[in-house]
């Protein structure tokens, strides 16, 4: 089992360690780490300055030898040993991805803090990020020397987190109201082809470019239904974009009708829209924790035909939940025991 953090958490992590230990963040793509790591330099008053893993040479790292004397010294490069002496946070992205040789030369400075013969500045951070090798992100296998230089921190998502932070940052309030009615759109696997999916970057840009195109007047319903599908993946897209539609964006999130089942939704459209959410989510497992008499109160609210919907071969789950009462109340009508 893999222990995780999530990005807050990481966060607090690297302001309290990374000015003596190497952090290493690894998640999926398009989390947030480089994000967060640009945060917390920011609130640190830190300057970032970046290396990217796939795009640089060893020497990008030890320096190029000159002749001083009798002698060669290496000259590390600017990124690694500014001018002045004064801290800042060294962000190796893509780490992971770095071929065997660029991994090594980053050895003493991950342990030592140490670039050649010149040491960095003190209090300056080192913080490495990168994708896992189940991500099919071009990761390669880390040697056992450099992982134990660092302190592996395993990111995952948040969406409560996540959802504050939209709010913080005006996340385009659709997409906000999107992902509250659906979490588990927030964050797709990645997928075996190279299509779009979705991921919070991938929502954030979509975000982006929805709000640029209202401004300029030009986002009509092509326009919406190509910047989705070019971000997200294809079933997220495709219910995103029905309900900015059919007036499905202004339904509420999925608990809020178990406090307040005399608001479910009469349209039949928008019943079985929730319906087929409720019962995925029964099914994955992903439901949220409620009251056994809120759970079961929702649920004798609903006509019959559609709790039988809800309880058709998920019995067993339904019963874990504590639906107990409203699946008998059923039984009690099929069978017309009194």
């Amino acid at each position: 089992m893999v222990e995780t953090v999530t990005l807050s958490q990481a966060k607090t992590l690297i302001s309290s360690l990374a000015d003596e230990q190497s952090l290493l963040l690894l998640s999926p793509p398009g989390l947030g780490k480089s994000d967060i790591i640009a945060q917390a330099a920011s609130e640190a008053d830190l300057p970032l300055r970046s290396l990217l893993g796939t795009q640089i040479a060893p020497e990008d790292v030890s320096g190029i030898p000159r002749i001083v004397g009798e002698r060669s010294v290496f000259c590390p490069p600017r990124v690694l040993l500014p001018e002045d002496s004064e801290p800042f946070c060294l962000f190796l992205d893509e780490l992971p991805a770095a071929s065997p040789d660029i991994q090594k030369a980053f050895y003493s400075l991950l342990l030592e803090r140490r670039v050649g013969e010149t040491q960095l500045p003190p209090k300056t951070w080192v913080v490495a990020a990168g994708n896992r090798s189940e991500d099919r992100a071009l990761v390669r296998g880390m040697s056992s020397a450099l992982v134990n230089r660092v302190c592996v921190l395993n990111v995952r998502l948040d969406h409560k987190e996540w959802i504050v932070w939209a709010r913080e940052h005006q996340v385009h309030p659709s997409i906000i109201a999107f992902l509250l009615f659906l979490p588990d759109a927030l964050m797709r696997e990645v997928p075996q082809s190279p299509v779009p999916f979705s991921t919070p970057r991938s929502w954030t840009l979509l975000s982006d470019a929805l709000k640029r195109m209202e401004s300029r007047g030009s986002l009509d319903y092509s326009v919406r239904r190509a910047l989705a599908f070019g971000r997200v993946s294809a079933q997220d897209a495709a219910i995103y974009c029905a309900m900015q539609e059919t007036g499905l964006d202004e339904l509420r999130p999925v608990e809020y009708y178990f406090y307040h089942p005399d608001q479910f939704p009469k349209n039949e459209t928008q019943r079985w829209f929730y319906l087929s959410q409720i019962r995925h989510r029964v099914e994955k497992g992903t439901f949220f924790e409620i009251a056994p008499e809120s759970l079961n109160a929702f649920l004798m609210s609903l006509p019959e035909e559609h709790r039988f919907c809800l309880f058709v071969d998920l019995v067993p789950q339904w019963g874990a939940l504590g639906a107990k009462e409203a699946m008998l109340d059923s039984l009690l009508t099929v069978t017309g025991i009194q």
